[in-house]
């Protein structure tokens, strides 16, 4: 970026950046977000439970730290999807030998569980906190009606151990059943991404692929060839569907199938409450929480404000673990595993793309999907994704997603450039692809990457934006990269766009460390290489030493990643080299991102984030502001007017007054498009035929008269259906009001 109209500008800049941080929100673009620092102190929840009580923490990121007892008046709760309850019968045999019998003994359970149950009872994978749970609402009724068996003698521990013998279930080492909780975090564990900024895979938050992690023995980019789960699996994932219809039905049978044999049932879920302090002084306010990753994610650091003094001061959060309390390593390849570390994660990492906290779907971030265009082939100047190089000759291919990156400075003073961008595609292939000796293989990064390398034909780069953002009297210039991404076919085009956009919030030179760190047996990326090897979780955080002796001897050749050769000049590798490690001397650490904080001071109490009040970084206060407070709609009235379904809808607004707010019901009235609203009042639709498949299904935003319209003229043959019909409000999906319409 270049700040223009002479060097008196940037002193004015600087004057401002002062100004703004004392004084409040003076200038109308302020970079990076809310608090000018976040303090993450490691605290179990009695501890934490003190701190919310004094107004000394304004969120616990980890769960209830009550336990169940009374909350100061002045704590409210985000809730969110915190994993899943399963019965499993490891070895079945005597009268739970057939299938019928054990999923008949999963309702008998649950019927003499009763009250008692420590979860949410629900029998089916797909929950309220799903986005597509309106896609299986009749399946999940027809879960909870299914008739009781004989009720199994299970092993438990904990919470659930104590519900079972209650109901007198309790069983030994004559068990019959394992009654366990599942996180939903480590269930998605081996299958996240992070270094590559690529937050995937695209069905991350839906209900199906939970399903398919839950129920199915092999992981799930990697399916058994046989067995029709895994055929149903394969063509949805591979975009072998024409219609929303047909992919529904692919998803419905995929959860069926996976869970015909009943060796694993699903019995229900649990909700993560975790408190925020909402004092009308000492509080916080305009809090976004992922629907299933709560406080621990990107959205809520990217909204939540102090109400004292909304545009700087101090957010202090605590969480359970830390950088030596069973936390793992602190590597943005396959670390940041525990609570604390996806806190930290959220703050000093920037996704290519950001997860909508209340639905499946991802909202543009670093990387700006702008055109998806179908193709029959990349162009032979296209780049290889593992070598980086061009092609030399055309590759079919079936569609290419254009992006707009907007680069920025790191936190090390280096600007960003297209090498920076591209690498992850190069990365992912090197260490997926088991060599001699296996020193440039690691299974993790196999699985996490395995949809963008089967995806990916290629890379253009088409060249570099120069884009202007007025700020009064003053420019600021950016350099954004339009990079082509060329997909291969039959990629699904719903997803493509989240596949793999180019970007990576972690400079090359850090992955490049990284990476001759791991091949000279210094550590592995991920706990399970590092036990298999007999060597350290690598953590560019706390394991300097060694880091330190590498990083001086690659500043010294200057080193440059064989696939970056053509990108990065010596000279340009060696000023990298020196500023990285200059940064590691002063801050500490070899983690220097293009995220909004900085990891500042780290000590076994507490971390402090600093913010990155950059002009260079691309996004400002209130970017994401549409996010906090989620709000509902509800069917009042459905009306058929010949193949027409018109729908009367009452919403939720919201009454502001002071720094207090309250959400009051009234009829919908269409409103003239604002900033207020990320997308109209949108019906989201089923419709089920007599045999149960579905038959239509897809989303109207038309409105007629005041009301929504869903026309289904000419897409269905004579018969009796059934409508199932969910509306989103500001594209809020959780916990919907699913209205069954015969039709």
């Amino acid at each position: 970026m270049k700040v223009l109209r002479a060097p008196i500008i940037l002193a004015v800049v600087a004057l401002l950046c002062v100004v703004a941080a004392e004084a409040g929100h003076e200038i109308t673009f302020y970079p990076s977000y809310y608090p000018h620092e976040i303090t993450v102190r490691f605290t179990e929840p009695g501890r934490a439970a003190a701190l919310l009580r004094q107004k000394k923490i304004h969120a616990y990121a980890d769960g209830d730290p009550f336990a169940g007892g009374a909350a100061p008046a002045h704590v409210r709760w985000a809730e969110s999807l915190d994993g899943f309850v399963v019965l499993s019968f490891p070895r079945p045999a005597g009268a739970f030998a057939e299938a019928e019998a054990r999923c008949a003994a999963g309702a008998a359970f649950l019927r003499a569980l009763g009250a008692r149950a420590p979860f949410v009872v629900h029998p089916y994978p797909v929950t309220p906190y799903h986005e597509d749970y309106v896609l299986h609402y009749d399946l999940v009724q027809r879960a909870r009606d299914r008739a009781p068996g004989r009720a199994p003698r299970v092993r438990a521990g904990g919470a659930l151990g104590q519900a079972v013998a209650a109901a007198g279930l309790a069983g030994g080492a004559d068990a019959d059943a394992t009654l366990q909780w599942v996180p939903l975090a480590a269930l998605l564990a081996e299958v996240e991404t992070r270094l590559l900024g690529w937050t995937g895979p695209p069905w991350l938050k839906e209900g199906w692929f939970h399903a398919w992690l839950l129920r199915s023995s092999s992981w799930p980019l990697q399916p058994a060839p046989t067995g029709q789960a895994a055929d149903a699996f394969r063509r949805r994932t591979e975009g072998a569907w024409q219609t929303p219809a047909e992919r529904a039905n692919l998803e419905r049978q995929l959860v069926a199938e996976a869970g015909a044999g009943c060796e694993r049932i699903v019995l229900g879920y649990t909700v993560r409450r975790e408190p925020i302090n909402d004092d009308y002084a000492e509080g916080v306010q305009n809090v976004a929480a992922d629907s299933h990753a709560g406080l621990a994610s990107e959205i809520f650091i990217r909204t939540a404000k102090l109400k004292d003094f909304p545009w700087n001061g101090w957010l202090h959060l605590a969480v359970a673990g830390g950088v030596h309390a069973g936390d793992g390593a602190w590597n943005p390849v396959a670390g940041f595993t525990g609570p604390a570390g996806r806190l930290v994660w959220a703050a000093v990492g920037d996704p290519a793309l950001l997860l909508d906290p209340d639905s499946g779907r991802f909202v543009p971030n670093r990387a700006r999907p702008s055109a998806l265009t179908p193709v029959t082939e990349a162009p032979p100047d296209a780049l290889a994704p593992g070598t980086l190089r061009p092609l030399g000759v055309p590759a079919p291919a079936g569609s290419k997603v254009l992006y707009r990156v907007l680069l920025s400075n790191t936190h090390d003073g280096q600007r960003m450039t297209v090498a920076d961008a591209i690498y992850p595609y190069a990365f992912a292939a090197r260490w997926s692809v088991e060599s001699g000796g296996g020193r440039k293989y690691e299974a993790a990064i196999e699985r996490a990457t395995a949809l963008a390398r089967r995806s990916v034909v290629a890379v253009r780069v088409l060249g570099v934006r120069k884009e202007v953002k007025e700020l009064g009297d003053m420019q600021l210039m950016y350099d954004v990269p339009e990079i082509e991404v060329y997909l291969k076919p039959g990629v699904d085009a719903r997803a493509a766009a989240a596949i793999a956009p180019p970007w990576s919030p972690v400079p090359w030179q850090v992955v490049a460390l990284m990476e001759e760190a791991v091949a000279r047996g210094l550590g592995a990326f991920s706990s399970r290489e590092a036990s298999r090897r007999g060597v350290p979780w690598l953590d560019v955080v706390s394991g300097r030493g060694p880091l330190r002796r590498l990083a001086a001897e690659l500043e010294g050749l200057p080193f440059v990643p064989e696939p970056l050769r053509g990108f990065v000049t010596p000279e340009q590798a060696r000023q990298r080299w020196v500023a990285l490690r200059e940064f590691a001397r002063v801050r500490g650490h070899y983690m220097p991102t293009a995220g909004p904080y900085v990891l500042g001071k780290v000590t076994p109490e507490q971390i402090t984030l600093p913010v990155f009040r950059d002009f260079t970084y691309p996004l400002g206060v209130g970017s994401f502001d549409q996010y906090p407070i989620p709000l509902r709609a509800y069917v009042v009235k459905v009306e058929r007017r010949g193949a027409r379904l018109e729908i009367q809808a009452d919403v939720e607004n919201i009454e502001k007054f002071e720094r207090s707010y309250k959400i009051v019901r009234e009829p919908f009235r269409p409103q003239p498009a604002s900033e207020k609203f990320r997308e109209p009042l949108t019906v989201h639709f089923t419709v089920l035929g007599p045999n149960d498949e579905v038959a239509v299904a897809g989303a109207s935003r038309d409105v007629q008269n005041g009301r929504l319209v869903v026309d289904l003229t000419g897409r269905l043959k004579p018969g009796a259906y059934r409508v199932l019909l969910a509306l989103a409000l500001n594209g809020n999906l959780v916990n919907p009001e699913v209205k069954v319409v015969p039709y």
